[in-house]
C-alpha cells in the first residue's frame, strides 16, 4: 500500500492534514495523487484489457502459442495495425509481469553427442557464422533426446536452414542410428527438391561421421562440415533449435507421457514452428513467411 493510499483510507478517522504530519507527505501531493486518481483507474483498465489480448495471443484454444513472451507477443499485438494504435513492448513486459503472463522456461539437460574416432577429415566450414544470404545454401542439424514418462527416450534429428532458421527436415525415432539422420536429410531432400551444392554442418557425433551418412551425402551433393570434438557452440544454432523446441512442448514437464504424444506435440510445434511462430532472428516473422518474402524481393533473370 502507498503512503497515498494510507491517507485515503483513513482520512475519514483522522484529518489530512494530521495524516501527512505523520506519515511525512507534503498535503498538495496526497490532493494531486487524489485528482489523478480517474486517470490511474483508466490507465489500470487499459492495462486489463491489454492482459486479456495477451491471454488470447498464448491461449492455443485461439490459435496462440502459449510459449510467447514480450517480444513475439507484441509483434502479434503490432500485427496489421496502425502506427497510432500499435502497443510499446515494454509496456507489454510490465503487464505480463503483473499478471504471471510470462513464457515458458527451460529445463535442461541430457547428453546425445557420442564423438567416434573417424579417420574422415571434414573441415568446419561454418566457424560459427550460422548465416546465409540464401535459402538452401547452408544447413545444420542435431539430435536431441525427448524424454518419456515410462524412463526412455525418443530422438529427434533436425535439418535447419541457416538462412530462413526453416526446419526444412527432421525425423523421430526411438534410437540413435545413422538411419535417423539419413530420414532428416531426407526429409529436407524432399521439402526443398535438391540439395545439391548446399553445405551440412553437424557435431562430431558417430552418426555424423558414419560411412553410411557420408556415402548419403555424396549421392545428394551434400557439403560436409562438422564442428570440433566436444565444443557445443560450433553448432549453437542446432542446439539453440532444440532447447527452444523441448521448453515448449513440455510446457514446464518433465517428460512427455508417452511415445504417441510426444510425436504428436513435436509434429503439431513443427508445422506451426514454419508457417506461425514468430523468429527473432527474422523480424518476428515465421520461417514460411520470411522465405516468401525473400522470394519477392529477388530480380527475376534478363
Amino acid at each position: 500500500m502507498s503512503r497515498f493510499q494510507f491517507v485515503a483510507d483513513h482520512r475519514d478517522t483522522f484529518k489530512v492534514k494530521r495524516l501527512c504530519e505523520v506519515i511525512e507527505i507534503n498535503r498538495s501531493s496526497f490532493y494531486a495523487w487524489e485528482n489523478a486518481a480517474p486517470a490511474r483507474a483508466e490507465r489500470a483498465a487499459a492495462d486489463d484489457e491489454l492482459a486479456d489480448r495477451i491471454r488470447a495471443v498464448q491461449d492455443p484454444a485461439q490459435g496462440g502459442d502459449k510459449a510467447y513472451g514480450a517480444p513475439r507477443v507484441t509483434a502479434e499485438l503490432n500485427d496489421g495495425v496502425d502506427v497510432e494504435d500499435r502497443v510499446n513492448h515494454k509496456r507489454v513486459a510490465r503487464v505480463m509481469a503483473e499478471n504471471g503472463l510470462a513464457g515458458i522456461r527451460l529445463r535442461r539437460k541430457v547428453r546425445t553427442t557420442i564423438p567416434e574416432p573417424s579417420d574422415q577429415k571434414v573441415p568446419d566450414l561454418l566457424k560459427r557464422h550460422f548465416t546465409a544470404a540464401s535459402v538452401n545454401t547452408k544447413y545444420v542439424g542435431d539430435i536431441t533426446y525427448l524424454p518419456l514418462a515410462d524412463g526412455s527416450n525418443l530422438y529427434l534429428a533436425t535439418v535447419i536452414d541457416c538462412c530462413s532458421r526453416k526446419l526444412a527436415g527432421w525425423a523421430v525415432a526411438n534410437h540413435m542410428r545413422t538411419s535417423l539422420v539419413e530420414d532428416a536429410l531426407k526429409a529436407a531432400l524432399a521439402d526443398r527438391g535438391s540439395l545439391r551444392g548446399a553445405i551440412f554442418h553437424a557435431d562430431h557425433g558417430s552418426v555424423y561421421t558414419s560411412k553410411d551418412y557420408a556415402k548419403l551425402c555424396g549421392q545428394l551433393g551434400v557439403i560436409r562440415s562438422l564442428g570440433a570434438v566436444g565444443t557445443s557452440a560450433d553448432n549453437a544454432l542446432a542446439e539453440s533449435f532444440n532447447a527452444t523446441l523441448k521448453r515448449e512442448t513440455l510446457a514446464g514437464a518433465a517428460t512427455y507421457s508417452d511415445e504417441a504424444s510426444c510425436r504428436r506435440e513435436v509434429f503439431r510445434w513443427a508445422v506451426r514452428y514454419n508457417t506461425r511462430r514468430r523468429h527473432s532472428y527474422l523480424g518476428q516473422v515465421s520461417p514460411n513467411t520470411y522465405e516468401n518474402n525473400l522470394a519477392t524481393t529477388i530480380p527475376e533473370a534478363a
